[in-house]
């Protein structure tokens, strides 16, 4: 993965304290582990805007190899069940694998990753799949309710692009719903649909 991320980190106004606090435990183990292939004095970071709620999210979560406690917290609150408000611990290489798309995209560092939906709750999950309609490809052990998956949209990039990078990255799962208007990514086993 390229390390051409080098910006100076910014908080999420709207993150409250208890959820940074809940957020910080969360990753508080993942912030001692090393992030391989990452160049020295380099820094990972992602922004990302949730649709329902416009609430954003601009976190270094890596810098230098080492993951930033603080960063992973924000993005942890960042990528919660939206409908319950539930904080999960993102998959550490679901988040550097939304840098390498947004690299390959070409894209800066500040370049806003519209988020549809990140982690879902069992409830939420098992809400959406009894709903049907358009949540018909809800999987009942969806990587969503892992911390795996995020379904997006990415601002002046078309749909088959962003399905297109994320293929040819090979990261996991690559699900294309043009109709509902996102892509779905996740670090489980490559596969698309």
């Amino acid at each position: 993965m390229d390390a051409r991320l080098v910006s100076e980190p910014s908080r999420l106004p709207q993150l409250s304290r208890r959820g940074l606090i809940g957020g910080a435990a969360l990753g508080g183990i993942a912030a001692l582990m090393p992030l391989p292939a990452m160049a020295a004095g380099s820094e990972w970071r992602l922004a990302i805007r949730n649709v329902h709620t416009n609430e954003t999210v601009d976190a270094v979560f890596a810098r230098s190899g080492q993951f930033v406690a603080s960063g992973l917290a924000e993005l942890n609150h960042g990528l919660r069940d939206w409908r319950t408000g539930e904080v999960t611990q993102m998959d550490r290489r679901l988040l550097a694998l939304l840098v390498q798309l947004r690299e390959k995209l070409d894209l800066s560092g500040r370049s806003k990753i519209e988020l549809i939906s990140g982690y879902r709750s069992p409830h939420t999950n098992a809400a959406l799949r009894a709903r049907g309609g358009a949540h018909t490809g809800v999987a009942s052990t969806s990587q969503h309710m892992l911390g795996k998956a995020t379904d997006i949209v990415v601002p002046g990039v078309t749909l088959d692009k962003l399905r297109g990078a994320a293929l040819a990255l090979g990261g996991g799962g690559v699900g294309y719903y043009p109709r509902d208007g996102f892509v779905h990514v996740d670090t489980g086993r490559v596969r698309h649909w």
